[in-house]
């Protein structure tokens, strides 16, 4: 008797290893963009897939864009953080003052392009401000390319700026603006279009990554860029998993996960920002649009022009006991190790 129940006891925990084993989860992404914009479709669905074809399908993945699951995109951060959601892709900056050490990436002309933009931020953040992701799991954090103007009304030079209404994306951005004579208005991406065609607006600073998808080149007819050293700007991007679905995962399926996080992960995160870059500028140049580049000497004024920016920044930093001027120097050094 004692050996049969010894023989059903080894069966039962074979058969709960076993089910172990074959664990399956699903987990739901949650995103602002449609699901055919750049990242979605270019980035977010095809990391999707591979985990789950690396997984043999274990890992199953639900797609909402377009915060079909509700609430606005500043509060996708904390929908992973509470378990609303299993991960979201999200803008840092549309939660002003929850990550004062990783926002130093936003600051003006910072970096040329988003796959060096990204690899330098997520080296910056694990060395510098990784305390800020406390209790999320973190895939992947990037940019994106060069920030620039769209307009109306041509930007040719730094007084042509003043006075417009340009929609900026974050707090650093609107405060860049500001300095450099225009009157921000702030808004998450999905209202430019709209913003735009009402006359709300006289411009938007975006990447051209994101003006197909918001028809930026169809409402306005002029382009403004800078040398292509740097870029007016960058926002930051979190691609943030729920610690607990996370850690509620067999370790098998955590490791996939883990191999498919991290540096690289975040390069090509970037990548895909600079491929999306080129699609956005094709399609203003075949419509015919005006497009400026502005030359070195043109571009030194505009980077004079927004150094309060960053000296407010330092100012801020240091209300809160950060030295500023450090982190400031730290990322830049991050991005020159990457170019």
């Amino acid at each position: 008797m004692k050996t049969k129940s010894l023989l059903l006891g080894a069966l039962a925990a074979l058969a709960l290893s076993t089910s172990a084993f074959a664990q399956e989860v699903t987990l739901r992404i949650h995103q602002f963009l449609p699901a055919q914009a750049t990242m979605p479709a270019g980035a977010i669905e095809p990391w999707a897939n591979k985990v789950s074809e690396e997984s043999e399908g274990r890992i199953k993945f639900e797609l909402y864009p377009a915060m079909q699951l509700g609430g606005a995109p500043a509060e996708l951060y904390d929908q992973a953080k509470d378990g609303v959601v299993d991960i979201v892709w999200t803008v840092l900056g549309y939660t002003p003052g929850r990550f004062p050490k990783s926002e130093v990436f936003e600051l003006p002309f910072m970096s040329p392009n988003g796959e060096i933009g990204s690899a330098a931020f997520y080296n910056y953040v694990m060395a510098n401000s990784a305390d800020e992701f406390a209790g999320v799991h973190v895939i992947a954090l990037h940019t994106h390319g060069p920030g620039l103007f769209h307009s109306k009304d041509p930007i040719n030079t730094l007084e042509d700026i003043k006075g417009m209404k340009v929609r900026g994306g974050s707090r650093i951005i609107s405060d860049m603006l500001a300095n450099l004579g225009a009157e921000p208005i702030g808004m998450p991406v999905p209202q430019t279009t709209e913003a735009l065609s009402k006359g709300v607006i006289d411009g938007t600073t975006v990447p051209w990554e994101v003006t197909p998808s918001i028809r930026v080149a169809e409402l306005v007819t002029n382009h403004t860029g800078f040398t292509s050293q740097y870029g007016l700007y960058t926002q930051t991007f979190g691609f943030i998993m729920n610690q607990d679905s996370y850690n509620n995962l067999p370790d098998d399926l955590k490791a996939i996960i883990d191999a498919n996080s991290g540096l690289e992960v975040s390069r090509q995160f970037g990548m895909v920002m600079d491929e999306g870059d080129a699609r956005g500028l094709k399609i203003a140049v075949d419509a015919g649009n005006n497009i400026v580049q502005l030359d070195e000497a043109q571009t030194q004024l505009w980077i004079d022009a927004a150094q309060p920016t960053i000296d407010k920044w330092f100012a801020d930093m240091e209300g809160q006991g950060i030295d500023g001027k450090a982190l400031y120097d730290a990322a830049r050094a991050a991005v020159a190790a990457e170019m």
